[in-house]
């Protein structure tokens, strides 16, 4: 069933579904290359692993530790030590995570493999400054910027830091606002970002993901795998639509466009008579 949404579910922003959401985007984006790259290209998904702390509530766990002798002598009758000389630390138990980021790649296979283009979907982990994957993700596209690589980052969160390669300011100077954005930068032209910008209101975006020069480009349908995402997913189930806030939250003038919207695909109760 499809996403009541003409384009982006604002409700998929929320953390507790974006990171699915993620997962299956790169998933079904590889799918959806597989199917128009001509031989030799392909696509395949990478990944970046780290570890953090754990935010997990887990219970407490700090123990303090105290010796098991008497505070009137040892055991074995010795000297009595003063109790604040013997004080033991505290040990704090501090869990650890492993994250893990998925992305797709789209390489050609002649005498030798060779990377063509790097695609990537932005988390909100990529969005927040100081965390760590966001400093492994703008090292990254770095590297990438640095090298014979196309890259194509698809934003599709209206919360957090602006992380796309080109700089948010040259982007709106160009196009009119937008909420979400697809950004690329061609490896062979690589002063003209062509920036993809779209509005909630709007259906995502076709966009040409150029191969090598003199090889084309391939056209990427990215409303089309979006409704492949949220057919195959548990978003209609999972996501309480009468009574789940939208983060982040929408104006006064796009909420009621949003609850419209749901009202119409039967998602929430009729308006009340006027």
């Amino acid at each position: 069933m499809p996403s009541p949404f003409p384009g982006m579910d604002p409700f998929l922003e929320h953390p507790i579904h974006f990171p699915d959401l993620h997962d299956n985007l790169v998933a079904y984006l590889r799918e959806f290359l597989q199917g128009v790259l001509p031989e030799p290209y392909y696509a395949a998904t990478g990944d970046r692993v780290w570890v953090e702390v754990s935010r997990r509530y887990i219970g407490p766990d700090v123990k303090v530790l105290r010796s098991r002798d008497s505070d009137n002598g040892t055991k074995n009758g010795g000297t009595a030590v003063a109790a604040s000389s013997r004080t033991q630390p505290a040990i704090v138990h501090v869990p650890h995570d492993e994250r893990r980021e998925t992305f797709v790649e789209i390489y050609t296979q002649d005498e030798h493999e060779r990377l063509v283009a790097s695609i990537e979907v932005l988390s909100l982990t990529n969005k927040t400054p100081g965390e760590h994957g966001r400093d492994l993700y703008l090292r990254k596209q770095r590297e990438i910027l640095d090298r014979q690589v196309h890259l194509v980052e698809i934003d599709l969160l209206r919360a957090g830091t602006h992380s796309t390669a080109v700089p948010l300011d040259f982007a709106l100077a160009q196009s009119e606002p937008f909420d979400y954005h697809v950004c690329l930068r061609p490896f062979d032209d690589w002063e003209n970002f062509r920036v993809y910008g779209f509005r909630l209101e709007s259906c995502l975006p076709e966009i040409e993901v150029p191969l090598l020069p003199g090889h084309g480009s391939v056209c990427l349908d990215l409303q089309g795998v979006f409704n492949r995402c949220y057919d195959s997913g548990p978003y209609r189930r999972r996501v309480r639509y009468a009574s789940m806030g939208i983060l982040p939250p929408l104006d006064a003038e796009r909420t009621a466009w949003a609850s419209g919207v749901l009202r119409d695909k039967g998602l929430l109760p009729p308006a009340p008579a006027s």
